[in-house]
């Protein structure tokens, strides 16, 4: 089984649902935000894909443009965008770990992103939803 991991999320402006967020391994997270930078940034975050949503940190995510990343973070470079959501954000717990141990490699499994959690409908199971009918 692979390490923990969960996401740190970034809300540009407090009147916005609007977020970005990273996927990073918590361990190395707090380590890395309690001054040690000498951990490279590849050993804290799952991968440099960077996610944006409009409904918040409990709705789809998806790829950020760098028109977006632009507009935000005044960069597209991965590395520079990641170190602010990884400064400014706040680390968000959902069930991750669920997500990447049934997709190995959470930057190859797709576009988007559900974190909405079973408080919301997604089990993981399909189990007791009747069918939809």
């Amino acid at each position: 089984m692979g390490k923990p991991v969960t996401h740190v999320v970034y809300k540009p402006d407090s009147q916005s649902t609007e977020t970005f967020s990273v996927i990073v391994y918590p361990e190395e997270l707090q380590k890395w935000k309690a001054g040690d930078k000498t951990i490279p940034l590849v050993e804290v975050v799952d991968s440099f894909d960077i996610f944006h949503s409009e409904q918040g940190s409990q709705g789809y995510l998806g790829r950020a443009s760098k028109q977006q990343l632009d507009s935000v973070f005044g960069t597209h470079n991965d590395d520079e965008v990641v170190k602010a959501i990884l400064e400014m954000g706040d680390v968000q717990s959902t069930d991750l770990d669920r997500y990447t141990r049934s997709n190995k490699n959470l930057a190859q499994g797709g576009p988007i992103i559900d974190v909405r959690g079973s408080a919301h409908g997604t089990s993981g199971t399909g189990a007791g939803h009747g069918g939809g009918r």
